[in-house]
């Protein structure tokens, strides 16, 4: 099934919701507008800490097994005010933890836990997240012991971790060092439904059909979940189409099949489902709508003690297992062993209950001597009904061992997937070896290039190849970075492999000359040394492009050093999942004025450029420096000339600020959507363009940097901030030397 070609921008505003001062905002003013100040939504300034803090330095610090002893000793406690299901707060920590990576989707590498954004709106007052601000709550007193030193995001993670061995379920490792956000998340694109658990407008097609798909770059099913409605696609209480939903649902969140299963039939050997009240009963908004008396819990009311065997989260009511909080195969023998029939939550749910009155029960999570009858949800059913998935339990039933080890590796892949290489990882628990997903690369065996080498290499490269040339190769390397979760880059010169070498946004042929020609310089330089010393085709990139910046901002007369860090090894095709890879394709980079037809209809081309630059992690100023720098280095896909304003091509010039400010010259729109820069007196076109250019003069924010470099002392200036971005961009996957982003 191929990916649609639907997709909407991260960047769509935001809808004020009433009260004093908060309606009009500027986005209610001028809805299309583009909100270029989300590239600045993550400021030091919302920070309380101080400003040379060191996260990485402060957790290394930690003594990870005090910690640990401290989560383990609250995991069997309980408080009046929450107090835990079956004497253990296991179950929840484990779903806090799942639900707080669990939002990870490949597609822009959004979500996931680092960041710690369950603090925040929108993901702490999502349906699906009801009452895991308990768990939060219940944590506060172990992360106000060692404070700064333990991110909230670790602290999450470390904490589903120590749940799970709590309860039998051994886990392989725990990396740490994910810093914590600030303020909330509002640049990420969570689905265009303004209500909860919603759908209708992020799906094409309809389930169960060839066309039936998710839009891009959405993983959740419905608006305000983390993948899917676990009583159906709209709530229908069909398992056949709920299991066509998981495994796209779970797909777009970089999990296969057996993964899958092993993380719902591991997540749901555990614990219960919360759907006690009646649906009379009135639950109180969530922590974002929640009055101030709440103090910042949402879900409450008054049905008993409005806690306990009166716990309501959502609407499904029961428990999978007849032991809640041990680890074992009950959940799969359960599943398939009995019979299931359709019944009813108190709260009116749909949910399955065992045919046979006989069946094993589980016993209330707080009533002495009360036990109930098992539960399985339609998305449970779903596992019983999918031929495939059907297989895959049918192997784990009767191997628990098997089941653990697939449980504990998807469980580590779901917990760390969004940390980005394993160089990340900080701890004694980092496991040793290294897994497909985290992109690895060769550890460096060989004396890396000195300054001399450097300067040798330079001239060698400036040579044979041209600027235009070498700028579009490292381009090509290193703009697959995205902060998210710190994928792609130059490390590894995988754009030498497949799927990258193939990308049309890469000029495979003009790519492939590049990259033949490069690498006969990397052999020439090791031949015959006595010093071991080499230089990967990785770092030859990046020195090629680097070293045609310097020509050009030389030719330019505003001469430069481009910094050059060295030490880059080169990935293999068994080091590179290909399929994974995929996603990272640029199928929008205004960068290089590419967009690929039929992608994104509806959706304007700048947006999409927005979107790529906040991903590459970019300020203003460095967005437009980079845009008029690649356009007058000759640097655009497929040779298009849109947007080169310049007749010196190859020169590092402000001729795309002065161009693109200049009142000789009127824009005129096409009717193939681009645009003419036309003079005022002749009425002679002078250059083409798309919209991803006439943004940099329409956009008064952009426009405002563009006359800056644009003035007659901005020369420099903008060539500074060019290579300051452009090294940025270099450096941004350089995580084990600490010049990663």
């Amino acid at each position: 099934m191929s990916e649609p070609d639907l997709s909407a921008c991260p960047f769509t505003g935001s809808r004020a919701t009433g009260g004093i001062g908060s309606r009009p905002r500027l986005q209610d003013w001028y809805p299309d507008r583009l909100p270029v100040e989300l590239l600045h939504r993550s400021t030091p300034a919302a920070s309380p800490l101080e400003a040379d803090f060191e996260y990485r330095a402060a957790f290394t610090k930690l003594d990870l097994d005090e910690v640990k002893r401290d989560i383990t000793a609250l995991l069997t406690s309980s408080v009046d005010w929450w107090p835990s299901d079956y004497g253990h707060y296991g179950p929840q920590m484990v779903r806090m933890a799942w639900h707080a990576a669990g939002s990870y989707r490949i597609a822009d590498g959004r979500g996931g836990a680092s960041g710690g954004l369950h603090r925040f709106a929108p993901l702490a007052s999502w349906e699906d997240n009801g009452n895991i601000d308990k768990s939060r709550r219940l944590l506060a007193p172990i992360k106000r012991k060692y404070g700064a030193a333990l991110s909230w995001s670790d602290l999450i993670v470390l904490t589903g971790n120590c749940a799970l061995d709590s309860m039998g379920m051994p886990t392989i490792g725990f990396g740490g060092g994910r810093r914590d956000e600030w303020q909330p998340d509002d640049a990420t694109w969570w689905g265009p439904e303004f209500e909860m658990v919603t759908r209708d407008e992020r799906w094409q097609g309809t389930n169960g059909d060839d066309d039936y798909l998710l839009h891009n770059p959405l993983g959740a099913t419905h608006q305000s979940l983390i993948y899917v409605n676990p009583e159906g696609p709209y709530a229908s209480g069909d398992p056949m189409a709920s299991a066509r939903d998981i495994r796209i649902s779970f797909g777009r969140m970089a999990m296969n099949d057996e993964e899958t299963v092993a993380l719902i039939a591991g997540g749901h050997a555990f614990g219960k489902s919360h759907g006690a009240l009646s649906a009379e009963d009135t639950v109180g908004p969530p922590p974002d709508g929640a009055p101030l008396e709440a103090m910042g819990l949402g879900w409450l009311h008054d049905v008993g003690e409005g806690n306990a065997e009166n716990t309501m989260t959502n609407g499904i009511e029961g428990s999978w297992t007849p032991d809640p909080t041990t680890w074992d195969n009950t959940y799969l023998e359960n599943l398939l062993g009995l019979d299931w029939v359709e019944a009813r939550s108190p709260n009116g749910a749909i949910q399955f209950h065992p045919a046979d009155d006989g069946a094993p029960r589980t016993p209330d999570a707080h009533r002495d001597g009360v036990d109930h009858p098992l539960m399985m949800m339609v998305s449970d059913i779903a596992l019983k009904v999918d031929p495939e998935y059907r297989a895959i339990c049918e192997r784990f039933v009767d191997d628990l061992d098997a089941l653990t080890e697939a449980f504990s590796t998807a469980w580590f892949k779901l917990t760390h997937r969004d940390m980005g290489p394993k160089a990340r990882y900080l701890g004694p628990e980092v496991p040793a070896g290294d897994f497909l997903w985290q992109d690895p690369v060769p550890e460096v065996d060989h004396p890396v290039v000195g300054s001399a080498e450097i300067a040798e290499l330079k001239a060698t490269i400036l040579d044979r190849l041209d600027i235009a040339d070498l700028v579009s190769a490292a381009w090509a390397s290193a703009s697959t970075y995205r902060i998210s979760d710190r994928r792609g880059g130059a490390n590894g010169a995988r754009v030498a492999l497949a799927p990258q070498n193939e990308w049309e946004v890469n000029d495979p042929e003009r790519l492939s000359n590049v990259l033949t020609t490069l690498g006969s310089i990397g052999d020439e330089f090791s031949a015959g040394r006595d010093d071991g010393m080499r230089i990967s085709l990785a770092d030859l990139i990046v020195l090629g492009g680097s070293a045609a910046v310097e020509r050009a901002a030389d030719l330019a007369g505003t001469p430069v050093e481009v910094p050059f860090l060295p030490g880059r090894t080169d990935a293999t095709a068994e080091q590179t999942d290909e399929a994974s890879f995929e996603w990272l394709k640029p199928r929008a980079d205004g960068f290089r004025n590419h967009l690929e037809p039929g992608y994104a209809e509806g959706v304007e081309p700048e947006r999409l450029f927005l979107d790529r630059a906040a991903l590459l992690g970019l300020s203003a100023p460095e967005w437009v420096a980079l845009t008029g720098g690649l356009r007058v280095l000759g640097a655009n896909s497929g040779g298009s000339t849109d947007g080169v304003f310049t007749d010196r091509v190859g020169v590092l010039s402000t001729d795309y600020f002065t161009t693109l400010t200049s009142m000789d010259l009127r824009a005129e729109a096409r009717d193939d959507g681009g645009f003419d820069l036309v003079e005022r007196d002749s009425g002679a076109v002078r250059h083409t363009a798309t919209r991803c250019d006439l943004v940099f003069g329409s956009n008064l924010q952009l426009r405002d940097i563009v006359e800056h470099f644009a003035a007659d002392d901005g020369a420099e200036r903008f060539v500074s901030i060019f290579v300051q971005a452009w090294t940025k961009i270099m450096d941004a996957d350089r995580h084990e030397v600490g010049a990663g982003l």
